[in-house]
């Protein structure tokens, strides 16, 4: 039984959690979160920054869109 493929998959998801926190929590600057979890994200603190980005806050009680 092949378990490198399920295994790689896990993995790239893992890789990119803070990616999809920031595009499902609809996070303003999601496309700078993508940027810093691909090129920074295989560090500790690239994949630490970008989490932190994807956490922020959403600003959704404004009245006025930015």
């Amino acid at each position: 039984m092949d378990v490198a493929g399920p295994v790689f998959l896990l993995l790239a998801v893992l890789y990119f959690v803070p990616t999809i926190i920031a595009f499902a929590r609809g996070v303003r600057n999601a496309g700078s979160v993508l940027v810093v979890n691909l090129f920074l994200g295989w560090t500790l603190v690239g994949w630490v920054v970008a989490l932190a980005m994807a956490a922020r806050s959403t600003d959704r009680g404004s009245p006025y869109p930015r």
